[in-house]
């Protein structure tokens, strides 16, 4: 039980599509708790609920002694796939209403005639051209119509129009038209919700910057009705802490921001994730490693480059396929760079019409979730599959609290694979088990290239409920060195949250050519977004002396069409700092593409600005329980493993009764409540002095 010290508690929750985890940590001592429920889809705050107060009450913490919740939603993004935000209508300006829906230029798919691509959040007949322009260098050509935008305004109300989104053409170089367009809507409909591109995303590019305006607005009222009702819930249990979301760019930011900028919070629960990997992983000497999550429904990969998670600038959501960049609603916001698949225990396995056995990305989720929890489900699924290989223990899932079927389990997979197979069912529990690691094998390998990384030397972090189950075949597929699985694997991604900064990220766009920019101007958009991310932190409570800004512009060679981030120099900017800004520049460029183009001259597009308070250190207080002659060994149980055979006898350890220093040999399955380790053959394992298992490959 965790020492009962009031006032000095924080917690992280990280709703993912089968369970929510909860982590209570005690700032004063390091000691931590852990919850862990079946999420609550049709009202995931429920499981909030419901988890925090099992947990609190089973370490004697009363709600009112919690200091800060910070939490982190896929609602976000679930509200974009399923179309199931406010009815929106676009302003545009007039001529370019139609730019969301004609894109770009480039096809993902050259070849394919019957491409298929993402339909806009705004149909056409939602989407109207405004009579104004404004030119590329801020300068107004056409001056706003009043008039026209009351009048559209009034008959939008009339027929039900919940949101407006505003993305006039340059507003990122003046953003007035757009501020006295929402002045006019917001006089005449002073209920409905107007997001204004210059606010959102202020940067070039049209179709990305109104596609995020758009998103933006769609999903405000979900969001905006979800925190009203989890606050309410929170309030109802007695507490009385600051509650906190997290970015998908891995910042903190207080409710009032979230529920202005929510296209913000698109992965914000999988970013968790990757800043609890980038800490731990960091913690053990692993600067550089793959980060793989693996819950009940999708399985997430993250390169950490340097003791960070990588960050890119755009992000598509609703892809049509998969691994297709370009398929998919751009999103132009900060985000933690990772790939996400449907790939978790949840996912069903199935035959095809061609008689081929596919599993996911279709999943059971919490509701009814696999067939072996009970609770309804006739599907089988990749838990199913790994609970008839025997490498997990019906009895001590989730640590005995819900007990697993594995007759049904091995009759859903009986009835629907292995009989339509004609193999039988360990057969078929092992070609699920396969398939679902041959996914998420090619994912990751297609995101670390991408990248510029070589996953034959990354260690894979490996976490989440299934993680540890299929970290070793992964890793062993991509031929990396190590595994790294850290104590508590299980819920370790609620433990990112605690270590996050509040945070906000700000941009501009201005181009021009380093050798010929005015460097006051530039000078002055950099004062202006560090003035407006001082007063946003000291708003959320920050005291003025913690706060730091670190400055980053977008730079390319000129005629090249997309940029790479480069540091900027944190003093005044003038032509002294050409230099400066080049070899920086060279540093990543070369580091990205390995060469350099000397001979052509580069430009700045967007200059940006990250606000952060001072980042928590979180020193988890790890079991010291005094090792005892009691061994870790539990026993042994039959499981499946090819290289021996099949079904063999395979010692089982207790993860709580492991200590830094040992070391055992595989095959060997290790147990905790919330996740379990699979050690293959030919293969060791040992703990650090972090207590993170390491399974040498």
């Amino acid at each position: 039980m965790m020492q009962h010290l009031p006032g000095h508690y924080r917690l992280g929750v990280d709703i993912g599509g089968t369970f929510t985890d909860l982590i209570v940590f005690n700032d004063a001592t390091g000691s931590f708790t852990v919850g862990k429920a079946l999420t609550t889809p049709h009202d995931p705050s429920q499981a909030i609920e419901t988890v925090l107060l099992e947990t609190l009450e089973r370490d004697g913490v009363a709600a009112s002694d919690v200091q800060q919740l910070i939490h982190g939603t896929t609602l976000v993004t679930n509200a974009i796939i399923e179309r199931k935000g406010a009815r929106t209508a676009l302003l545009a300006t007039q001529g370019f209403r139609d730019s969301i829906e004609i894109r770009r230029e480039n096809r993902y798919e050259l070849y394919d005639l019957m491409l298929e691509m993402p339909q806009p959040l705004v149909p056409r007949y939602l989407r109207f051209g405004v009579p104004q322009r404004t030119l590329a260098d801020g300068t107004t050509l056409q001056e706003l119509d009043g008039a026209f935008v009351e009048q559209l305004t009034r008959e939008l109300v009339a027929n039900g129009i919940e949101a407006i989104a505003i993305a006039f053409l340059h507003s990122f170089a003046n953003p007035a038209a757009e501020q006295e367009a929402r002045a006019i809507v917001k006089r005449n409909a002073p209920g409905i919700r107007v997001s204004i591109s210059s606010e959102v995303v202020p940067e070039i590019r049209e179709f990305e910057r109104t596609s995020t305006t758009i998103a933006n607005v769609y999903v405000q009222s979900s969001v905006e009705s979800y925190l009203i009702e989890l606050q309410a819930r929170l309030a109802r249990i007695g507490f009385k802490g600051n509650l906190l979301m997290m970015l998908s760019s891995g910042g903190i930011v207080t409710l009032d921001t979230a529920m202005r900028f929510p296209i913000r919070l698109l992965e914000s629960g999988p970013a968790a994730g990757a800043l609890a990997a980038a800490s731990f992983g960091s913690a053990c000497g692993y600067t550089d490693l793959l980060s793989f999550d693996m819950g009940g429904t999708t399985a997430k990969f993250c390169v950490i480059d340097r003791g960070q998670p990588l960050i890119a600038y755009e992000f598509e959501v609703d892809r049509r396929y998969r691994f297709k960049k370009g398929s998919g609603l751009p999103i132009k916001v900060p985000v933690i760079e990772m790939i996400e698949i449907g790939a978790g225990g949840g996912s069903i396995a199935r035959i095809d019409p061609l008689g081929l056995l596919k599993v996911g990305p279709e999943s059971a989720g919490a509701e009814p979730g696999p067939v072996c929890y009970g609770r309804g489900g006739t599907e089988p699924t990749v838990t199913d599959a790994d609970l008839v290989l025997g490498y997990l223990d019906p009895d001590y899932f989730l640590g005995g609290r819900i007990k697993l079927d594995l007759a049904a389990a091995r009759q859903a997979i009986k009835g629907r694979v292995a009989d339509r197979l004609g193999i039988s069912v360990e057969e078929a529990a092992w070609g699920i088990h396969q398939i679902v690691n041959e996914s998420m094998e090619n994912a990751a390998r297609i995101h670390t290239l991408e990248r510029g990384k070589d996953p034959h030397r990354l260690p894979v972090f490996a976490y989440g409920g299934a993680g540890p189950v299929h970290g070793f075949r992964i890793a062993k597929a991509l031929r990396s060195p190590v595994v790294v699985v850290p104590f508590g694997a299980g819920v370790i991604s609620a433990v990112g949250f605690l270590t996050a900064a509040l945070a906000f990220d700000f941009v501009c766009s201005w181009p021009g050519q380093i050798d010929s920019l005015g460097w006051q101007k530039a000078n002055m958009l950099l004062d202006e977004m560090e003035a407006e991310g001082q007063a946003l932190l000291t708003a959320s409570g920050v005291a003025a002396e913690h706060i730091s800004h670190r400055r980053e512009a977008d730079i390319r060679y000129v005629g090249q069409g997309h940029e790479v981030r480069v540091p900027l120099p944190a003093d005044q900017l003038d032509s002294t700092s050409v230099s400066t800004i080049t070899t920086s520049f060279e540093e990543v460029y070369r580091r990205l593409y390995e060469r350099l183009s000397p001979s052509v001259p580069i430009e700045i597009i967007s200059w940006r600005v990250i606000s952060s308070g001072p980042k928590p250190e979180v020193r988890l207080q790890l079991p010291r329980t005094e090792k005892t002659a009691q061994a870790a060994l539990k026993g042994s149980r039959k499981a499946y493993f090819p290289e021996a055979g099949g079904y063999s006898a395979i010692p089982v350890y207790d993860r709580y009764r492991l200590f830094p220093g040992e070391s055992f040999s595989g095959p060997a399955i290790v147990e905790e409540r919330e996740s379990t380790v699979i050690v293959g053959p030919d293969s060791g394992f040992r703990i650090d002095e972090q207590w993170n298992l390491l399974i040498a490959l």
